[in-house]
């Protein structure tokens, strides 16, 4: 195609042809490299007590047989008598376990001890057995759960079901116990009651996304704790304490409410212990109490990625008496060991798809013969799950005679090695059965190999993908982005070309390559390369300070060496990189640095006072520029800059009285008041927002109707005058509603990000050099990259502020709560691209020479519209084959997947935007077009 034939019809086509393509192509990515797990269908039954390749004709036929005659024929084939009757699980959401057992040997802080001295006093017994029980990534709550029932490691995207639960299908501990009559009531949260519907005899759900609920939340729990207690009609009690996680997120790990928080979960236990131990001794059974979490927390109470923070879980076994393990440090378990523990505890089958191998401290109480049985049915489980994930997996092909497990051998296959592994252990159980072997201390170690090597394989096994489908997504986002950059080829062509027309002088000559336009291409190369780095996606917003802060260092360096010196660029250059430094050190993002000091952590121990003032300044200054920024279109009339004013301070006066009266109260109980607060600045901001836009370009003046024909059509100034309104509306209401929604302490790095925006559009209109606008375009998207992380983001799932998406909401709703939490984490991007309308308005005179409506359009929106897409997709067609090279690499699900799913979110985000610019131009330049065409006719 010829740059000469690049319409603005055709470039709108194809540009949205290509946008529409990467979306498939992501599409068919997303779905091929982050599959549903393959799973086992049906339930385990009688065959979990018979060695694998067993006749099933041969097995005891269990249909008409009634729950409890299914109980009992369980007991009689497991030869291990159940060592409890009753369970009571109770789910602290959130709590790490090195709040209860310390950490790397040491006893836990002074103040988490000295707030649970009844669990301490537990442990000390003897009655309590304690495990560090890692949660697998993603650390969220519905996968975790998942993986405590059904002992099955759950797919990367359980992050995103995670807030849409369904209903779990596979094979599971509650069905196990359902099956053999047992009665089941849940009090906690809901997710339980989407996962197992219609599974308890009693329940009462509480929402677990309310955060700001940190009291009513578990006393909805705890009100019904003495009455199910004193029951006998149950056999299995679940409690789901939120409040520890939602404490978590407000104020973090060293929040001060987290000790009180302890101590009341503490009291729960002790209630429990104490009213449970009597039913020892009647014939309501033994009670087993476990207390578990489903993930820990970050330092600032988030969770969600991989850290040691987030995937250190508790698992605390509580009996009536001693488990007679003497073992007194805590000892370390995979989260999903408790379905296959749980199962044999209470003498049911192992549900088909565990992955986890028994916690062997909880049973050292039982013989050694009961010891063995237990690995023995652990060692059938697992060995099911790896035949049928393994179709070559015939133990009777492999001669092991020479086989050893030390690893001092010949390589060997994995089917061999897991035949082998178990074949040693099964030789020695059958030997030690008819007295040949007279050391179980072997056996013991033999079988635990076997279920270590087993268990660790199938938890980290990367499922089968299509790569056929992989390939053919990747293949859809590079044919959208070569189709992007072709676009953005033959435009600046066409654009340069023109300007060529206009200037003669050789220095400013359009086809020269500057070195801030060189600079632009290098920051992207450097950022493609880091993609290849675990430590640099770790740490990417070091690449986007540093590289943002050189460009414009760059550009100071041109504007300094012109002629005249332009105070205004300067002055917006100096603007623009000490806010991005002051951006830069207010948080210590990424993962490996985050315990440095920075400004956040100063303030947060200067006190909340002083979070408070520095809100209350932000959002002062905040309202003042823009008031001030009006008056920068001075052909704007008195009356109408009067009501554009107006309509910019009611909204920010409503924000400042929500940050004094309301903010500190909307994460605590009666906060209905603040939810409605918040709702109502919602729809003024909607209001004001939309009415600016519908509004202005019906207000602006027309050129004088004297002027000739040629001159009347030339509307640029009008255009400009509209386009800078609007878009100052824009980043305004945006950043007003990023005041009420982010942290308190963001509240002076978005002013910085306003400060930012504006004096970029400071720096394109008073620019004299007719400059490229790609350059400034890019200039602007990087900045929206750096303000992206200076605002606390990183590139693992724990930093995203859930509790922010929750402001303003009175009852929960998935959809409503995902937007907010959309805005919250993409507030820089996104601010960054709504600029582009007021940046517009900076290049709108320059092209105001050519009365062509489609012209216009072309070159208004071309480079604004193209460049954040043509650099999205440069980014997101490199991380697609980075992540395609690293999909078995050892950080794949750790560090890879979460940054690639902020890069398909940032795709949706410049989709949006871009959508947004391009849509308020348009109408722009329609309304403007239609009012000449009146005029015309009025003449």
């Amino acid at each position: 195609m010829d740059s000469s034939s690049l319409t603005c019809k055709r470039l709108t086509l194809i540009t949205v042809l290509a946008v529409l393509i990467q979306v498939f192509g992501l599409a068919l990515f997303v779905l091929g490299f982050f599959p549903v797990k393959p799973a086992l269908s049906g339930f385990s039954g009688v065959e979990s007590f018979y060695p694998p390749g067993g006749d099933s004709a041969e097995f005891q036929n269990t249909t008409n047989l009634s729950d409890s005659q299914l109980k009992y024929l369980y007991q009689e084939l497991s030869l291990v008598p159940p060592l409890f009757d009753r369970l009571i699980l109770m789910v602290i959401d959130g709590l790490p376990a090195e709040f209860v057992l310390g950490k790397d040997g040491e006893p836990p802080a002074k103040d988490f001890k000295d707030a649970m001295p009844y669990t301490q006093s537990l442990l000390s017994k003897g009655r309590a057995i304690g495990y560090h029980a890692k949660a697998a990534p993603p650390t969220v709550t519905m996968p975790r759960l998942k993986a405590m029932v059904s002992g099955a490691v759950g797919g990367f995207l359980d992050v995103a079901f995670n807030f849409n639960t369904q209903a779990l299908l596979d094979d599971n501990i509650i069905v196990q116990f359902l099956k053999v009559g047992w009665k089941i009531v849940m009090h906690g949260d809901e997710t339980w009651l989407k996962l197992f519907p219609g599974m308890f005899s009693r329940h009462d759900g509480v929402s677990s996304f309310f955060v700001k609920d940190t009291v009513q939340v578990d006393q909805n729990v705890s009100r019904h704790l003495v009455d199910e207690l004193s029951r006998a009609d149950w056999s299995f009690l679940i409690l789901h304490y939120l409040g520890l996680d939602h404490v978590g997120h407000l104020g973090g790990r060293n929040s001060v409410l987290m000790a009180p928080k302890l101590g009341e979960m503490d009291e729960v236990i002790k209630t429990i212990d104490l009213n449970s131990l009597p039913t020892n001794n009647n014939d309501q059974g033994r009670t087993l109490l476990l207390v578990v979490s489903d993930h820990g927390m970050t330092e600032s109470g988030n969770h969600g990625g991989s850290s040691f923070e987030e995937t250190d879980s508790l698992a605390l076994f509580i009996g009536p008496t001693t488990f007679g393990s003497t073992s007194g440090t805590p000892n370390k378990a995979n989260q999903a060991d408790l379905a296959s523990t749980l199962s044999l505890l209470f003498g049911v089958p192992i549900p088909k798809n565990n992955v986890g191998m028994l916690m062997a401290e909880t049973f050292k109480s039982l013989t050694v013969d009961q010891q063995l049985r237990l690995l023995e049915l652990n060692s059938w489980q697992l060995l099911r799950l790896l035949e049928a994930q393994l179709p070559g997996l015939v133990c009777e092909n492999f001669l092991c005679d020479d086989f050893r497990d030390d690893g001092s051998e010949r390589t060997s296959s994995l089917e061999e090695t897991f035949c082998c592994l178990y074949m040693k252990a099964a030789d020695l159980h059958r030997s030690w059965k008819s007295g040949e072997e007279k050391s179980c201390h072997s056996i013991l170690v033999a079988y635990h190999n076997f279920l270590r090597t087993a268990s660790e394989w199938l938890s980290h096994r990367a499922t089968d993908k299509p790569v056929g489908q992989l390939i053919f997504g990747v293949a859809a986002i590079l044919v959208s982005c070569l189709i992007l950059l072709s676009l953005l080829f033959l435009l600046a062509k066409q654009v340069f070309s023109e300007q060529n027309q206009q200037f003669s002088s050789a220095n400013n000559d359009p086809s020269w390559w500057h070195l801030d336009e060189i600079f632009i291409l290098v920051v992207i190369i450097i950022v493609v390369i880091s993609m290849g780095s675990s430590s640099l996606v770790e740490e990417e917003q070091y690449i986007w300070h540093f590289m943002t802060s050189s460009l414009y260092l760059l550009s100071l360096r041109k504007v300094m060496q012109q002629n005249t010196s332009n105070y205004i660029q300067i002055c917006s250059i100096f603007v623009i990189l000490i806010s991005g430094r002051f951006l830069r050190g207010w948080h210590q993002g990424g993962v490996n640095w985050t315990h440095l000091p920075d400004i956040s952590k100063w303030l947060e121990q200067a006190g909340s006072s002083y979070i408070k003032l520095f809100q209350l300044v932000s959002g002062n200054l905040l309202i003042s520029i823009s008031l001030v920024s009006l008056l920068w279109s001075r052909k704007l009339k008195k009356n109408f800059v009067t009501v554009v004013a107006l309509m910019h301070l009611f909204p920010g006066l409503l924000v400042l009285h929500y940050i004094t009266k309301y903010q500190d109260v909307a994460f605590s109980t009666g906060s209905y008041d603040a939810t409605l607060m918040a709702q109502l600045i919602y729809a003024v901001l909607g209001f004001c927002s939309t009415s600016i836009v519908g509004s202005v370009p019906w207000w602006i003046p027309l050129q004088n109707r004297t002027l000739s024909v040629h001159q009347r059509k030339a509307w640029g100034l009008c255009f400009r005058d509209s386009a800078y309104v609007i878009g100052l509306s824009y980043v305004y209401y945006w950043s007003l509603l990023q005041l009420m929604l982010q942290q308190p302490i963001n509240s002076m790095p978005v002013l910085f990000l306003f400060l930012q925006v504006l004096a970029s559009i400071w720096h394109s209109s008073g620019s004299n050099q007719h400059l490229r606008q790609w350059v400034e375009v890019a200039a602007l998207y990087y900045m929206g990259m750096a303000g992206h992380f200076g605002l606390g983001n990183t590139n693992t799932l724990a930093t995203i502020d859930v509790a922010g998406a929750f402001v303003g909401v009175l009852n929960h709703s998935t959809i409503l709560s995902g937007i907010l939490m959309f805005i919250i984490t993409y507030a820089s991007p996104m601010l960054y691209l709504l600029s582009m309308v007021m940046y517009s308005s900076a290049s709108g005179f320059v092209i105001s020479q050519k009365g062509d409506f489609g012209s216009l359009l072309r070159r208004t929106l071309g480079f604004p519209c193209l460049i954040p897409l043509g650099l999205n997709s440069i980014l997101l067609i490199a991380y697609t084959i980075v992540l395609l090279l690293m999909r078995n690499h050892l950080f794949v699900w750790s560090v890879f997947s979460p940054k690639f799913l902020y890069v398909c979110a940032t795709t949706v985000c410049v989709c949006l935007g871009v959508s947004v610019v391009a849509s308020t131009v348009i109408y722009i330049c329609l309304v403007l077009a239609y009012r000449e065409k009146l005029q015309t006719h009025t003449d």
